[in-house]
């Protein structure tokens, strides 16, 4: 509570609106440090826990299942896909555990130099050590290891603008001091995104950065008018090329461009209408065999789907659902405004991404090429992605 101070003709000295707002942070920052150090996480860290490890071990199952045709058909043994995405998911477990137990507000005092050091690694896709998956220039090849630095992105972005703008907190209204670095580093990651023709990721970018920018309470009209450059920007771009205009219209008449454009879609709601219900089983599944491509990354939940079903689909929809909802629990409870910036992005990251995934898939969307967070196959996804829970498990574990 506020005291009430009385001034030396004896009236009383009423706090101002502004003190008293002071006043409630500073308590909600002390409760906020005992929370974190004299009480056990709480129902709702163990629910966030519970739903990343269920759907990361899932995620192997179905690697295992959807990956074991292509490993045959490129010369190697059924499992070598599934072995690299479980030694991929041994170090993602480390590094999710580094980063639970860091304390987050160590982690946004490395921003700077972790922004660019990971802007840097962006440009390695551009040297002769990078290499084009599926039309994207977004991936680095060096020997036996190839990684995506586009996923490194994320991370670094969210961390940037959680601390710049939970320091500057009382600054929100600055333009030059918090929506200006803020809106130069998304231009910065989105852009990198966008030349490494990786529009998904760069979608995730601007959902990440115009989210933490609300949450933090910078002035909505400065959100809605960068929002609105970004899409003009976006569409802009999809209308450079006959292949992207015809890639991301595929989905609005998808029965008309089955023998083309839409035709990995087409094949995806075939197979899905053929799980049923209860599926056709574990590994008993056909679009794996070549009827839809990459069926272990960018469409593996077209594999949940055809064989688990519906109570397969259910199962991942409703983990996602649940880490979005806790997420945005953690977000409104966190001890102060750095811990609720990171949770919140961190949400956002996982959900945008998600729903995505699986509206492209589904053929409600345009596909972008994202993979399913936890689950798709691919090291540098999953690392990161692992790596990103253990910070919103970080500040979860201090929310009662």
């Amino acid at each position: 509570m506020t005291a009430v101070n009385v001034d030396d003709t004896g009236g009383l000295l009423i706090p101002s609106l502004s003190e008293r707002r002071k006043a409630v942070l500073a308590g909600r920052r002390a409760d906020g440090a005992r929370i974190g150090v004299d009480s056990e996480p709480s129902r709702i860290f163990y629910a966030i826990l519970l739903s990343v490890t269920v759907l990361t071990a899932l995620g192997l199952v179905m690697v295992l299942s959807a990956s074991s045709i292509v490993s045959v058909n490129n010369g190697g043994s059924a499992f070598t896909m599934f072995l690299k995405q479980l030694m991929w998911a041994f170090f993602g477990v480390i590094i999710a555990f580094g980063t639970y137990r860091m304390p987050y507000h160590v982690w946004q005092k490395l921003n700077r130099p972790m922004l660019v050091v990971v802007v840097a690694l962006n440009c390695l896709p551009f040297s002769p050590l990078g290499i084009t998956v599926n039309g994207a220039r977004a991936w680095v090849e060096i020997g036996i290891i190839r990684f995506q630095p586009s996923e490194l992105l994320k991370f670094a972005l969210v961390i940037y603008m959680t601390n710049i703008l939970g320091r500057r907190q009382r600054e929100l209204t600055d333009f030059k001091r918090t929506f200006r670095p803020a809106m130069l580093a998304w231009l910065v990651a989105a852009g990198i995104a966008m030349a490494q023709r990786d529009l998904g990721a760069a979608i995730v970018l601007s959902g990440i950065a115009f989210t933490v920018l609300y949450m933090a309470g910078s002035p909505v009209r400065w959100i809605g008018a960068a929002a609105l450059a970004a899409m003009v920007l976006g569409l802009g771009y999809v209308l450079t090329s006959s292949t992207g205009i015809s890639r991301w219209t595929a989905f609005l008449d998808i029965e008309g461009n089955r023998e083309h454009s839409a035709y990995q879609v087409w094949q995806s709601m075939l197979s899905i209408s053929n799980g049923g219900v209860t599926g056709v089983g574990p590994g008993a599944g056909t679009s794996k065999w070549g009827y839809v491509p990459l069926a272990h990354s960018d469409f593996i939940f077209t594999v949940i789907a055809e064989e688990f079903g519906l109570i397969g689909s259910s199962l991942v929809i409703g983990g996602f659902t649940l880490i979005t909802m806790l997420g945005f629990v953690v977000a409104m409870r966190a001890p102060d405004y750095s811990g609720a910036l990171l949770a919140a992005g961190i949400t956002v990251w996982f959900a945008v991404q998600a729903v995505i995934n699986i509206g492209g898939v589904v053929g409600a969307m345009p596909v972008t090429g994202l993979t399913l967070p936890l689950i798709s196959y691919g090291g540098s996804s999953l690392m990161i992605t692992l790596a990103a829970a253990g910070l919103l498990l970080n500040v979860a574990r201090k929310v009662q």
